[in-house]
């Protein structure tokens, strides 16, 4: 069973940086890519930031230029670098793996909260 831990989220001021971690239980075979999503209440979850197997990596729009997203196979772990800024960036960040084998398959971890106050 695989199982997602997202750390590092909290309450950090407009323009604070934060950085996210996701660390996963066991090797994951067959990663199609690994992405953090995040959902505000009210709104749908949205997708921030994908990277593939392979490293190339893809943005959402409203974060491109202050989000950072990297891995580190050798620790099972992948990252997000936030620069924040908008109060929109408040919400609760996902940690995703997306897997093909026979059947695609996703795993998600339990979430963490960002808040980005005065």
């Amino acid at each position: 069973q695989l199982q997602l831990v997202e750390s590092g989220g909290g309450l950090v001021q407009p323009g604070g940086s934060l950085r996210l971690s996701c660390a996963a239980s066991r090797t994951v075979a067959s990663i199609i890519s690994m992405g953090w999503y995040r959902q505000a209440p009210g709104k749908q979850r949205e997708l921030v930031a994908i990277i593939f197997n392979g490293g190339t990596t893809t943005y959402s729009d409203s974060v491109k230029g202050r989000f950072t997203t990297s891995r580190d196979i050798a620790k099972k772990t992948v990252l997000l670098e936030m620069k924040t800024r908008k109060p929109e960036d408040t919400a609760v960040y996902y940690c995703n793996v997306h897997q093909r084998t026979f059947f695609e398959t996703d795993y998600w971890g339990q979430g963490t909260q960002v808040t980005v106050s005065s």
